[in-house]
């Protein structure tokens, strides 16, 4: 276990994709096993996809999945991160995530190094359905899918409940991560929080989440907010 790596002061040195894969290197080194050579998709498998769907992927989709594509513990404990020979464009977005249940896909744009990502919700009337804005940049939803992938690792370092109306301020004991809110569009959104060997992630008002590195930290937690959790 690497104990000086500091999710709220290594997250806040992220300023570009390259700063991204740093935290995700450390942030595995650090609450998963370390990320190895073994663990991204081969440049073979990367040009497969170009070649089947006539497309140029953007050097943040290559670099992330040459890195840690295939580490699922890392990408895919709830929602999917799909492999490459499943990966397809719909509507100019490459889509390149699963919500677990089928309710929703991730895309990204085409366009630049590092693109936009937005998120569309499988609806039963399809026509109603859009693209929604995720997150400004790949690399910084990759930071955001390794977070919240991490929260379903463990059930055992991770609890989860209904917000109550002491939460809020209890939160403020914590440091806000430095994410954006998100999904943009949609406000409020999800927020993250750190406290010493703690995540804890708030969904619009409603959900908290917390996972830790060690029992005695997720039982701390767990203390500060209260009652009720359900795992």
């Amino acid at each position: 276990m690497v104990d000086a790596f500091d999710v709220r002061a290594e997250l806040a040195e992220v300023e570009d994709r390259a700063g991204a894969w740093r935290f995700i290197q450390g942030f595995a080194a650090a609450w998963a096993p370390p990320l190895t050579e073994a663990d991204g998709w081969d440049d073979a498998a990367l040009t497969a996809v170009e070649t089947r769907l006539g497309i140029t992927l953007p050097a943040a989709v290559r670099e992330a999945y040459s890195l840690f594509g295939r580490r699922t513990d890392l990408t895919s404990n709830r929602d999917e991160l799909l492999e490459p020979k499943q990966l397809y464009v719909h509507d100019g977005l490459l889509v390149f995530r699963d919500e677990d249940q089928g309710a929703a896909r991730w895309g990204v744009r085409l366009d630049g190094a590092d693109p936009a990502v937005f998120i569309r919700p499988d609806l039963d009337d399809e026509g109603a359905e859009s693209w929604e804005s995720w997150l400004d940049s790949f690399s910084l939803a990759c930071v955001e899918m390794v977070l919240s992938e991490s929260l379903h690792a463990d059930e055992t370092l991770a609890d989860y409940r209904e917000v109550d109306e002491d939460d809020l301020e209890v939160l403020e004991h914590y440091t806000r991560l430095p994410l954006p809110e998100y999904p943009s569009g949609q406000l409020p959104g999800s927020r993250w929080f750190a406290g010493l060997d703690v995540l804890v992630r708030e969904d619009q008002r409603s959900w908290i989440t917390i996972r830790a590195r060690t029992e005695e930290a997720l039982v701390n937690a767990c203390e500060d907010f209260g009652g009720g959790w359900l795992a």
